[in-house]
């Protein structure tokens, strides 16, 4: 390698397997070329803030888009402008901004600290639309000199610069902390990592601030840090052994890279939607709980799928929620990770997407706010014009054993057999149509009629001799517990947690594995409170080890106040989704599921 007269280069950091190893070089005369004094130079000539807010708002009086140009630096965010204000997705104003939100009594008012002691916090209306919940950036701008431009799909955000004037690292009791002591308040954005940090702000730094930053040692939490200029913007970069958590102090960005960063709060999201997080001790061992606290007479719960068309198929709960425009969603039933089929109960205004399994407990509301929770046994029987009775194992489910399987025009289009060796019957209008054996269907499978059903018969020769072509065919249902019947909403998890504030535990009365029993995993579950809210709650990993058993579970479930809850699918699939993004995890360590509860507001 040559070194050029007069350049200080420092080797700069690549991330490979979760770390950072040694790759290019940095110029710090490069870094050097956007100090004070040049970055300066290319800020627009001044313009009153509240002229350029002003202009804004009133050339574009309902404009509303979703990408966020922030000093040249592009993200996904949803803003819109209204009534002289300019909202950015919540998310956006901590992700992107750098915000904190703090605990909030309105809906309609959102309290943040942004480069402010505590107890200087600063109050932005709010208002939600079309499934986000906007902050009005105004007195942010007003105050700190940003100008904003709305165009197109696009809103851009331009601030003065400030200056990094010392970079410091220092241990902490089972973490560690850097902080950036800066010049002014600085727009900073912290990129989504489970693994590394990734920090881009809009400001400058000489040389030796940089240079004593780049050659400070790795710690245990947070490796060796690189810097890279970006446009108008420096961008800091390490390994992290943890999330790294951004607050923001006067004149001072904070990070902590520590296994308990949860930061407790209580927001009134919108209304009948609390948003609620702290951490919940189960004799002795602190679990971080998110939860959302719902009224029901101001909200809607709906059971919601991957896709509307098919009960088939996995994706992000975050995809699933927006495809179905929902504010708010929790990952509910268990799946066939392979084929992808729900095991378990989803039903829809009275409609069975899928049918109910092993007698597993379910929960199952109506329009009027009531909840109920039971274990849950669908009984259906599939009657010849001759008298003969077969029970129906299982409709719209991916569950099969011997007997006969029941899918609808709600399945999808199509049927593929599970089995090999299934026959499958075709009913249209009450009558048998033809039968077809499995091994004679391509790989389309066998499509479902729109006035019928099919039944796949496995290892049923009594029922496939009883149901030539021509048979009249008619089936009933019963639903036991009938308390359950009037519901026409019902999802399936398991197992039941509590009843009426008593212990109902019993993972082998519901056909869970020993196994599935005794887990320690992140766990989501839904409850209900004695004066009748809904508590939609996701549980992760305690900071001292693995997330919480079934039991603990239960007992975290009684301290949030709840009379009875169940358990949803738990693990990987955990996530609680609000307003555009998931509260209790990132993203990229959530796994895709088959059908969750969104929440729609009224």
């Amino acid at each position: 390698m040559v070194k050029l007269p007069g350049l200080a280069l420092f080797p700069s950091l690549i991330l490979q397997g979760g770390r950072w190893v040694a790759g290019g070089w940095i110029s710090l005369s490069l870094l050097g070329a956007i100090s004070p004094s040049t970055a300066t130079a290319t800020v627009p000539n001044p313009v009153s803030p509240e002229a350029t807010l002003a202009e804004a708002t009133a050339a574009n009086p309902t404009a509303q888009g979703q990408i966020l140009i922030i000093n040249g630096t592009q993200a996904t965010v949803p803003w819109m402008i209204s009534n002289g204000q300019i909202g950015l997705a919540d998310y956006g104003v901590t992700d992107q901004l750098g915000a904190t939100l703090l605990s909030s009594s309105q809906p309609n008012r959102q309290p943040v600290q942004w480069f402010t002691e505590p107890g200087g916090a600063v109050e932005l209306a709010a208002w939600v639309h079309g499934g986000y919940r906007y902050l009005d950036i105004v007195p942010l701008a007003q105050r700190h000199g940003w100008q904003v431009q709305p165009q197109g799909n696009v809103l851009q955000i331009t601030a003065p610069p400030a200056q990094v004037i010392a970079v410091r690292r220092e241990t902490l009791s089972g973490g560690e902390r850097l902080t950036l002591d800066l010049s002014g308040p600085v727009l900073a954005t912290l990129s989504d990592s489970a693994d590394a940090l990734t920090l881009t702000l809009g400001a400058t730094a000489n040389d030796r601030v940089l240079r004593e930053a780049i050659a400070s040692p790795a710690g245990a939490y947070l490796g060796s840090l690189t810097v890279t200029p970006v446009a108008g913007a420096l961008r800091f970069q390490a390994s992290a052994s943890k999330p790294p958590r951004l607050f923001t102090r006067a004149n001072q960005i904070v990070i902590d890279i520590r296994a308990d960063t949860l930061q407790p709060h209580s927001i009134a999201w919108a209304p009948g939607v609390r948003w609620q997080q702290r951490y919940v001790s189960v004799a002795g061992q602190p679990f971080p709980v998110y939860w959302l606290q719902l009224d029901p007479a101001q909200v809607n719960l709906r059971p919601i799928w991957t896709d509307p068309t098919t009960a088939i198929g996995t994706a992000p709960l975050t995809t699933i929620a927006q495809r179905w425009q929902a504010a708010a969603a929790i990952n509910a039933g268990f799946f066939n990770r392979n084929n992808q089929y729900p095991l378990g109960a989803v039903r829809t205004n009275n409609n069975w997407v899928s049918g109910p399994i092993l007698s597993r407990g379910v929960v199952g509301w109506n329009d009027q706010g009531q909840v109920r929770m039971e274990r849950l046994v669908l009984n259906q029987t599939l009657t010849t014009a001759s008298g003969q009775t077969f029970p129906v194992q299982a409709i719209n489910s991916g569950y099969v054993q011997a007997g006969i399987g029941l899918y609808t025009p709600t399945w999808g289009p199509t049927y593929r057999p599970v089995l090999e060796g299934e026959t499958i019957v075709t009913v249209v209008d009450d009558v048998v149509v033809n039968q077809r054996a499995a091994s004679t269907l391509g790989a389309a499978g066998l499509a479902i009629p729109t006035n019928g059903y099919l039944l796949a018969l496995r290892s049923y020769a009594t029922a496939a001799q009883a149901l030539p072509p021509g048979q009249q065919v008619s089936l009933s249902s019963n639903l036991l517990p009938a308390t359950l019947a009037p519901f026409p909403n019902l999802i399936g998890g398991g197992p039941l947690l509590l009843r009426d504030r008593a212990l109902v535990l019993d993972a082998g009365l519901e056909q869970f594995s020993r196994a599935f029993a005794t887990q320690a995993a992140p766990r989501s579950a839904i409850g209900t409170t004695p004066n009748g809210e809904i508590l939609l709650v996701a549980v992760h990993h305690s900071p001292a080890g693995p997330g919480p058993t079934l039991n603990q579970l239960a007992q975290i479930m009684l301290q949030l106040g709840t009379t009875d809850a169940l358990n949803l699918d738990g693990g990987s699939s955990a996530s609680l989704y609000l307003g555009g993004r998931l509260v209790n995890r990132s993203p990229r360590t959530a796994a895709r599921v088959n059908n969750a509860i969104g929440l729609f507001l009224q």
